[in-house]
C-alpha cells in the first residue's frame, strides 16, 4: 500500500515495558531523588512506563523512617540526608551500585512482602553471575555473604507504585560504612572487590539487567 511517500507513524512503547535508565557518572542525591519522584508521579497517572534507575552518589549517609539517630556514629564525616524510603541508616558513595525500581504492583500484584523478596532475589541472581553466593537472612532485610552484608534494600511505595529501591557494594571504602550502624544491624559490611567478584561496572549493569529478567519477568499480554 502506498503512503505518498510518508513516513509511517512510530509505535509508541507499551507502559507495561520496563523502562532502563543508566549513569556511569555520579549524580547528587536530591537531584536522583527530585527525578525519581518525578517519574513516579507520571506513572501514578499512566503517563509513564516503569523504569529501573542504574547510578551512583557522591558519599552520603541517608536515613530511612526507621532511622534511630543514635545510629548515626559520626554526623559530621558525610552530608546526612532523610529519606523518605523504608529503613534506618545507609551509606551511599562511589564504588557502590544503586537501582532505583519504580515498578506498578498493581499490575504485578498488591504484596510488598512478595516485592522485597524479591529484590532480595534479584540481587541473590545478579550476585551469582558476578562470582560471589549471596544468601538471605531470617527477620533481616538485605543480602549477606556469611555474616558480611553487601547490599542493602529499601523502599516506598505510593499509590502501589514503588521507587527507592537497592544499593550494591561493588568496591567502596568499606571504612565509610563506621560513621553509622549499616541498617542498625552490628554486622560487617563486605563488597564484590572484597571477595574477588566481578567489580567493571558494564560487567555489573549487565549482571542486575539480565537477573532483573529472570527474577520480574512477567506474561504483558
Amino acid at each position: 500500500m502506498l503512503n505518498n511517500g510518508r513516513k509511517p507513524p512510530v509505535p509508541l512503547p507499551r507502559l507495561s515495558e520496563v523502562d532502563w535508565r543508566v549513569d556511569i557518572e555520579a549524580i547528587p542525591y536530591e537531584a536522583a531523588l527530585q527525578a525519581m519522584q518525578a517519574h513516579v508521579e507520571a506513572m501514578t497517572v499512566g503517563r509513564a512506563p516503569e523504569r529501573v534507575w542504574l547510578l551512583g552518589h557522591p558519599s552520603l549517609y541517608t536515613g530511612g523512617t526507621s532511622a534511630d539517630p543514635a545510629e548515626l556514629l559520626d554526623p559530621h564525616r558525610f552530608p546526612v540526608y532523610r529519606s523518605g524510603r523504608g529503613g534506618r541508616f545507609t551509606y551511599h558513595g562511589p564504588g557502590q551500585r544503586v537501582a532505583y525500581v519504580m515498578l506498578d504492583l498493581n499490575k504485578r500484584g498488591r504484596d510488598v512482602r512478595a516485592f522485597v523478596s524479591s529484590l532480595q532475589d534479584w540481587l541473590i541472581a545478579a550476585l551469582a553471575q558476578l562470582g560471589v553466593a549471596g544468601e538471605r537472612h531470617d527477620d533481616q532485610i538485605g543480602v549477606f555473604v556469611d555474616d558480611a552484608k553487601i547490599a542493602s534494600v529499601g523502599i516506598r511505595v505510593r499509590r502501589w507504585v514503588t521507587f527507592h529501591g537497592v544499593s550494591l557494594n561493588v568496591d567502596p571504602d568499606l571504612e565509610h560504612f563506621s560513621g553509622i550502624v549499616p541498617c542498625g544491624l552490628n554486622t560487617p559490611v563486605t563488597s564484590l572487590a572484597a571477595l574477588g567478584g566481578t567489580t567493571e561496572t558494564d560487567q555489573v549493569d549487565a549482571a542486575l539487567r539480565a537477573a532483573f529478567d529472570e527474577v520480574f519477568a512477567r506474561d504483558d499480554s
